[in-house]
């Protein structure tokens, strides 16, 4: 029989409720007080998988009784010793054998279990979802409730330093894939009862828990109001990483350029947090969301904030002046090279043109070849492992561009541009926004062979205006620049004192707007108190 033909006849065998998932099946069913009947329904709905347990017990030696849990995501330990042992041999204050059986249910949740995460249900959608959670069931016979039990456990790798996201001076924990650990991370520097964390399943099959942090009383509402709506409207099967959320809750789905910031690392959560914004988790996932998102939040660090403020601003500016020469630095190479070489110096403009003697393409289709292996290159060093992907950029880098130079195919000045232009896209902090003018490289490239500076010109005003159309849950893109705001100005192209930036974001439209006490002088005019003139080392003042 072909496989079309066995499909239809096990269509019309098992019905129409074949085609529909287990919980659907059972949806607003609820348990038997029959053990039998129940241990069957639950068995013909999961009892199919190896590591699924079905544990016959007596409770007290006199009521029949089936533990349920699948045994690789669950503790043996907690189910020996909380569940097993005082279920069999009962609690030592209470005469086990007088329990009537209407009562045994709150004496086993009340004064037998040794666990504090337990609770009674009958829906048996509810007992199917959390037995794929990793909690245990325990059926009794004669009862129409069950007992749910907390018992997950699953295996996770150890709190490191976020790869992706180094610092010299800052912490060095980041996320991990456990959801409860990472809410931890964020307890741990939110010690505020104002600190809020709402929960919500999304995925029919992986019915993945989602968790939304703000922080009451600094928050807008209306930001989270509808970072909940627009996750409620998802209906997915499976959410397996935050960025399927993304994909799903951004603004404008066609732009290149990210409108929501992710992260591994959990003070940088605490920082947006702190300034107003909404932190979106995922189980499974090491990455937070953070809405909304704003462009200069993407050539910020850490570190912007955790050294003083001279020093970071003018390493801010450079990591600015890099982002921008990775967007325009091939284009204007290529337009000034192929349209206006009169720009430039006499002496250069004669190296450059005997540099390009033997070249057989013109500039436009040098460039683009040479960005396309430089993406091709950065990608398989990207994919190989780890000891194999360093001695790979090391040999693409060194030989195969000299060797390129020395066969006619490239100039010199070809490749340093080249080189300098993916060393600046290097210094981008965000992976994401990085690789969004990596790609908008290639049309202004283009626009530079065809029609010169004006192409570039065009190209940058067509990406300002499309920059300027764009907003993330309501906030303009370009904020606080577009539009202008004096305060947040202090801390977008260098860093201010944080004295001096008194006030949160008033593009967040915070509840409270103030994040610094009222005695600024007294926190930072140190320099007038002369500690050493105004006491002796016996403890007597000065004269």
């Amino acid at each position: 029989m072909s496989f079309s033909k066995w499909q239809g006849s096990n269509r019309s065998r098992k019905g129409k409720s074949a085609d529909k998932p287990v919980t659907k099946q059972v949806e607003g069913r609820n348990i038997s007080e029959s053990l039998e009947e129940t241990t069957s329904s639950i068995k013909d709905l999961l009892g199919g998988s190896d590591d699924f347990i079905v544990h016959s017990f007596q409770i007290f030696g006199q009521h029949d009784a089936v533990l349920f849990y699948f045994t690789d995501i669950t503790d043996h330990v907690v189910i020996n010793n909380t569940i097993l042992k005082p279920l069999k041999y009962g609690p030592p204050h209470i005469d086990v054998e007088s329990i009537p059986l209407h009562a045994l249910r709150d004496t086993l949740l009340e004064d037998t279990l040794y666990h504090s995460e337990g609770f009674a249900e009958r829906n048996i959608s509810i007992l199917i979802d959390s037995l794929l959670r990793g909690q245990s069931v325990v059926v009794i016979d004669g009862l129409n409730e069950a007992i749910v039990i907390e018992t997950r456990k699953i295996s996770q790798r150890s709190i490191e330093q976020p790869a992706t996201e180094q610092v010299i001076r800052g912490a060095r924990e980041g996320f991990i894939e456990s959801l409860g650990t990472n809410i931890s991370l964020l307890r741990y520097r939110l010690q505020t009862p104002d600190f809020r964390v709402k929960s919500m399943q999304i995925g029919t099959k992986t019915k993945s828990k989602v968790a939304v942090c703000y922080m009451e009383g600094i928050t807008n509402p209306g930001i989270v109001q509808e970072v909940n709506k627009r996750l409620s409207t998802i209906d997915i099967d499976a959410v397996l990483d935050a960025g399927y959320l993304e994909q799903f809750i951004e603004d404008n789905h066609w732009s290149p350029f990210p409108q929501i910031q992710y992260t591994e690392r959990p003070d940088k959560v605490v920082a947006n947090l702190l300034e107003g914004r909404v932190a979106i988790m995922v189980d499974g996932s090491p990455m937070a969301l953070i809405v909304p998102t704003v462009f200069s939040q993407f050539y910020q660090t850490v570190e912007d904030y955790t050294e003083r403020y001279v020093l970071m601003s003018a390493i801010r500016m450079s990591r600015l002046v890099a982002l921008i020469f990775s967007l325009v630095f091939p284009s204007l190479y290529v337009a000034i090279i192929s349209f206006n070489p009169e720009l430039i110096p006499t002496e250069f403009a004669v190296a450059v043109a005997g540099g390009r003697a033997g070249v057989p393409f013109p500039a436009v289709i040098e460039v683009l070849v040479i960005e396309i292996s430089m993406e091709v290159l950065r990608e398989a060093t990207i994919r190989l492992p780890q000891q194999v992907g360093g001695a790979l950029s090391i040999v693409g880098v060194l030989v195969i561009g000299q060797a390129a130079v020395a066969a006619g195919f490239s100039s010199p000045i070809t490749v340093v541009i080249i080189a300098l232009t993916t060393i600046g896209s290097f210094a981008t902090p965000a992976y994401n926004a990085a690789l969004a003018l990596r790609i908008l490289r290639f049309p202004l490239i283009i626009l530079a062979g065809v029609f010169g500076l004006y192409g570039v010109m065009v190209g940058l005003i067509l990406i300002t205006n499309h920059l300027l159309s764009l907003k993330s849950f309501g906030v303009p893109y370009l904020s606080p620049f577009v539009p202008g705001n004096v305060q947040g100005m202090r801390d977008l192209l260098t860093r201010g004192p944080l004295w001096k930036m008194k006030n949160r974001p008033s593009f967040l439209h915070t509840q409270d707007i103030t994040r610094l006490g009222d005695n600024m002088i007294d926190q930072v005019d140190h320099a007038s108190n002369n500690i050493m003139s105004s006491t002796h080392p016996n403890g007597e003042k000065g004269r």
